[in-house]
């Protein structure tokens, strides 16, 4: 009997101090509600690079790390398929050049039918005229009349015909040398293309390919970005988007800089969604960044959407139900209004006299 009369108050005493823990006051603190996200490190301008043709990586002309300007050679390919195109085309101007020029057999030929068409029509005229002249004299027959007339009829449309022959062929040809300069042109920007060359002023961060190995249009063969601004990319739930806006305040840690936090501001939300992780892409760029940035780098980020100083808070493990407490009287129905990641702001339903239990 008397171990039990022990074990009693023991229990008693255990319960009794649980419950002295778990009771406290609500307490005037400042508040700031944000949105947590995380975070990668990447370069500003960030771009793969593609070649524009299939071949041969010939050789790498910058090393990963290097700085380099807009236009800055970046790789050389081989591929000879477009250096045949170039010759072929070059040969195909060459030719549309000689006919339109006049100096091949096209338009020689037709200048040959037209003389020869002008002399018959000539003759034919002077035949026609003759005997129409002695048909009005009442000289010779009928038919031949007629013979003659029509010979110099037929003639003199021969011949227009030849002449409309002669400036369309004239026009085709014109034609066929300006698609020859065309195609000769981009030809030539084709083996340009042989060189692969930077589009900005930046740092190569990437070389995918060595030299001998095939490149393709589809694969990236390096990549490029800023070499002194970086991007901070955040992933936010969708169920927090509609809270952000540009210029919101981001507090950033990163893993490689533990222990420091760096502030940000929001400069682009993204409006597409991801489907595959429901999230949207925002950017931030930061106040002062970090002496030492690698693209890549992860950490974590929360977003602040609002803040408040000195309003009545409690620990979020006290809240019941998400709007309701446990106190001397019974279960309080309460008002919450900021929540942070530990603690909510308190509008009504209890004092900073009040005093609160955890839930069982």
């Amino acid at each position: 009997m008397h171990r039990s009369v022990i074990a009693f108050l023991f229990c008693y005493i255990l319960i009794s101090c649980e419950d002295k823990d778990q009771k406290i006051q609500p307490s005037i603190t400042d508040i700031t509600e944000s949105v947590y996200s995380s975070v990668t490190i990447q370069p500003d301008s960030l771009y793969q690079v593609y070649a524009a043709v299939n071949g041969i990586l010939d050789k790498n002309l910058v090393e990963e790390g290097d700085i380099v300007a807009k236009g800055t050679p970046l790789l050389q390919i081989i591929n000879s398929n477009p250096k045949l195109n170039t010759e072929n085309a070059k040969l195909s101007l060459e030719l549309a050049q000689k006919n339109y020029n006049g100096n091949a057999a096209i338009l020689n030929g037709i200048k040959d039918e037209i003389k020869s068409a002008e002399l018959k029509m000539t003759n034919d005229s002077i035949n026609y005229c003759r005997q129409k002249n002695l048909w009005d004299q009442q000289i010779g027959s009928k038919v031949e009349y007629d013979t003659r007339k029509l010979a110099y009829e037929l003639s003199t449309k021969s011949l227009d015909l030849l002449r409309n022959k002669y400036d369309r062929t004239k026009d085709e040809l014109k034609t066929q040398l300006k698609q020859a300069e065309n195609n000769y042109e981009t030809s030539l920007t084709t083996t340009k293309d042989f060189t692969v060359n930077s589009k900005i002023n930046g740092k190569v961060y990437a070389l995918y390919k060595n030299s001998g190995e095939i490149v393709n249009t589809q694969e990236p063969i390096a990549s490029v970005g800023s070499a002194a601004v970086f991007v901070i990319e955040m992933l936010v739930d969708e169920v927090d988007i509609v809270q952000l806006k540009k210029g919101q305040k981001v507090i950033i840690t990163l893993d490689a800089y533990n222990g420091q936090v760096f502030t940000a501001k929001v400069s682009k939300i993204y409006p597409k969604k991801d489907e595959r992780n429901q999230t949207f892409m925002v950017e931030a760029l930061f106040d002062n960044s970090p002496e030492v940035l690698y693209p890549g780098l992860s950490g974590e980020g929360n977003i602040i959407i609002a803040s408040k100083k000195q309003v009545l808070t409690i620990p979020k493990q006290y809240v019941i139900d998400d709007s309701k407490v446990k106190t001397e009287n019974g279960i309080v129905e309460i008002e919450i209004g900021l929540q942070s990641m530990d603690r909510v702001e308190i509008i009504s339903g209890i004092t900073a006299e009040t005093q609160i239990y955890k839930s069982n």
